[in-house]
């Protein structure tokens, strides 16, 4: 739909004091959101690539040596703590900060908490002081850019949802690029400089973000700033709704958050157990042709996300760069670097002895996915079919249920108790590919909801809510992760992974039964 036919997008821009410039029939801001976003999930995503693997490798490769019951503990406290702080975070916004000055200052102690980690080699200290500072950093960024982006749209408009899942491809293409890079050279270089690799980038996704700030007009201001906006005439859009309504669309955010902790509970694997499958039972040494034909795949998986990206950089730069130069300028030079990488990756693979795939390598398909899948998907939900949210919900609980359905079967002949095997990598990736369509019916979407649902004055505090139950999910993701040994001894792998299929799926028809329920107490939301 173009800018012009959406007279209710533009009403509500020039409400907001929003720069009205579209690029790809969606407001420039969501765009500098999307970089700002991508970056923010660069760091995190790198670091969480290798944080299992580093832990549970052997000291003379430079890891911690732990057993694999110790590390996906750790791995589970630290996902669970950083989708906790977010609840703080989005208070603190709400009342004191705004959005705008909350996601800078996440930013700023997120890339202090990479540069700590990766003093890890001086001092263990240092790698326990970086995960407290990402875990605080997190928690003032991650719930108030969600909350901005929903602000961009009116709550009915047909293009929230696309907005959302745009807004989406952004995290993977950051999740990707970190999973990519900050794995291969944490695994192939050395692990320090995966970790503080990752904050080079949270470092420019500030910077572009800060410079970018008179662009989203009243959006994300402090309350007191807000309120100085609003007399000098910038109209402030707050509908006001009966208490009735308020309260049932309220129960169905709750009701999709605990819903959203069985997709993520299985979800979250792919950072634990997965990379242990993945490490340990996986063929990841590939002779002759097969390295040959793996090397050419991840050339072009490598460049394509970056070719797609950059496409949308320079889309946003023809828009906003004569307002918006210093934002533009810091994005590219950020561009440039990880092009330079990327590069640099490809021609050392090409000249290797063997070709050995990473660990961490698996993890990149979820966001190779998003990336490809992503605009597919939006337009489905605007143009093809677009059911209720419970709905979208409950099909992201059965195609996760589906991959590890797949992987369950592709470790069937591993045998009782095994440390190691040496399986085809063609079912992580298939199990990859299940998780990430049912991430695209289940995570964009509960975004959008969140937003769409929400009272506005409480939006902030809500999104904290929202990932403070992924935090739940992730807690107990890595407890059960922590169980693979034991359950494989007593039983077998296959039917550890089965755990994680029936659960989600089981979920996911429930919620169908429920969902007309659900869709009357949105009262009229879609």
């Amino acid at each position: 739909m173009s800018q012009e036919h959406d007279q209710g997008l533009i009403a509500h821009l020039a409400k907001q004091g929003i720069d009205d410039k579209m690029v790809m029939g969606h407001p420039a801001g969501l765009f500098v959101l999307f970089f700002t976003e991508m970056w923010e999930r660069f760091s995190y995503y790198g670091m969480r690539a290798l944080l299992v693997i580093f832990l549970v490798s052997q000291v003379a490769d430079g890891g911690w040596e732990w057993s694999r019951s110790e590390a996906m503990n750790l791995f589970g406290l630290y996902t669970m703590l950083v989708y906790f702080t977010p609840l703080l975070g989005g208070i603190i916004a709400d009342r004191f900060t705004g959005f705008r000055k909350a996601i800078i200052l996440g930013a700023i102690i997120m890339t202090l908490g990479h540069a700590s980690m990766a003093l890890e080699m001086v001092n263990a200290n240092f790698f326990y002081i970086g995960l407290g500072l990402m875990i605080l950093g997190n928690g003032m960024f991650k719930p108030n850019i969600s909350s901005m982006v929903g602000q961009l749209y009116p709550d009915n408009s047909t293009k929230k949802d696309g907005g959302y899942t745009i807004f989406y491809m952004g995290i993977n293409a950051g999740a990707f690029l970190g999973m990519l890079l900050c794995g291969y050279i944490g695994e192939k270089v050395g692990w320090h400089y995966g970790f503080g690799l990752a904050g080079v980038f949270m470092m420019f996704g500030g910077l572009q973000f800060y410079f970018a700030g008179k662009l989203f007009g009243i959006v994300g201001e402090s309350p007191k700033e807000h309120k100085e906006s609003v007399k000098k005439g910038v109209e402030e859009e707050d509908e006001q709704l009966p208490t009735n309504v308020v309260r049932d669309r309220l129960i169905v955010v709750v009701v999709l958050m605990f819903f959203s902790i069985f997709f993520f509970l299985s979800f979250e694997q792919a950072g634990g157990s997965m990379s242990i499958f993945a490490l340990d039972y996986t063929q990841r040494i590939l002779p002759g042709n097969a390295g040959t034909i793996f090397m050419w795949v991840d050339t072009l998986l490598t460049l394509f996300p970056l070719v797609i990206v950059t496409y949308v950089l320079w889309s946003l730069g023809k828009k906003i760069y004569s307002k918006y130069p210093t934002t533009i300028i810091f994005t590219a030079i950020s561009f440039l670097i990880v092009w330079g990488l990327g590069l640099w990756k490809i021609g050392r693979e090409f000249n290797a002895v063997e070709t050995e795939v990473t660990a961490s390598w698996f993890q990149i398909l979820n966001s190779f996915f998003i990336i490809t899948l992503a605009s597919a998907f939006s337009k489905m939900w605007e143009k093809v079919w677009n059911p209720a949210g419970p709905i979208k919900f409950a099909l992201g609980l059965i195609l996760v249920g589906v991959g590890f359905a797949v992987l369950a079967f592709g470790a069937k002949d591993i045998p009782q108790g095994a440390q190691t095997a040496s399986v085809s990598m063609i079912w992580l990736i298939a199990a990859y590919f299940f998780h990430t369509t049912g991430e695209l019916c289940l995570s964009p979407v509960g975004l959008s909801y969140v937003s769409k649902l929400s009272p506005k004055k409480f939006v902030g505090l809500i999104f904290g809510a929202w990932f403070m139950a992924s935090g739940i999910a992730n807690g107990l993701a890595g407890f059960g992760g922590g169980l693979i040994d034991r359950i494989a001894e007593e039983h077998s792998l296959s039917y550890f992974f089965g755990i994680f299929a029936v659960m989600p799926a089981a979920a996911g028809l429930v919620l169908i039964l429920i969902s007309p329920i659900l869709k009357k107490m949105m009262h009229g939301i879609h």
